[in-house]
């Protein structure tokens, strides 16, 4: 009989996600797809070549793959998660929508993996992150990895909360209040970061508030 798994041995951020989202993951599509504005907008925009490679970091439950592979149909997907229970969902969301065929998964830290050991690539056509940054510590770092898999011509594209600075104070603190609960954190700096590490890649950025600053949207691009 084989040893059962160490789960002590995980890292602590992949010990947290695992107990935060081994009975969530269950409803958390059904829970997030009211307050987790511009995923949809997100992938519209993503404007995937034919046969594009598009790699989400913090693919979740690979509801965001489900979705833009039903847009994208010659594209192939590479999802990124922390989290081994997220990835039971993940796995089993794409087979059921029957593009498991043109989407592999792997467990790993967004700030710190390496493309080609996971997947046998180094560049992407897309990259993109979908509200994860927020709960990722030293998420910069998710930013810069993901700058450097751009193919020419790729786009790294970012969506996340905002500090809702044109919204009621109340529900400003009522959200920043009940997000904490989850180990959400909104990254303040996220445009400034953003435009910084553009910037030493010798990308192109660009950055937009959404819904009254509720969440925060970055398109980075390598030109051609």
């Amino acid at each position: 009989m084989s040893a059962a798994p160490d789960i002590s041995a995980k890292p602590h951020h992949a010990r947290l996600m695992d107990a935060n989202y081994a009975m969530q993951r269950h409803i958390y599509d059904v829970t997030r797809k009211y307050y987790l504005l511009g995923r949809d907008r997100l992938i519209r925009n993503l404007a995937v070549p034919d046969g594009g490679h598009v790699l989400e970091l913090g693919c979740g439950t690979a509801r965001n793959i489900v979705v833009a592979a039903g847009c994208y149909l010659t594209a192939h997907f590479y999802g990124l998660d922390i989290s081994e229970e997220m990835l039971k969902s993940a796995q089993k969301n794409t087979n059921r929508h029957g593009v498991a065929g043109r989407c592999v998964l792997a467990q790993g830290d967004a700030t710190d993996f390496d493309a080609a050991n996971l997947w046998g690539r180094t560049q992407f056509d897309r990259v993109f992150c979908s509200y994860t940054l927020s709960m990722i510590p030293g998420w910069e770092k998710a930013i810069a990895l993901g700058c450097g898999l751009l193919a020419p011509g790729g786009e790294l594209h970012i969506v996340d909360f905002g500090e809702q600075d044109d919204l009621p104070k109340p529900f400003r603190k009522f959200l920043t209040t009940w997000l904490a609960q989850f180990h959400v954190t909104p990254r303040v700096d996220l445009f400034a970061v953003s435009e910084r590490l553009a910037s030493e890649h010798g990308l192109i950025c660009q950055t937009q508030p959404l819904y009254r600053d509720y969440a925060r949207a970055v398109v980075i691009r390598n030109m051609p």
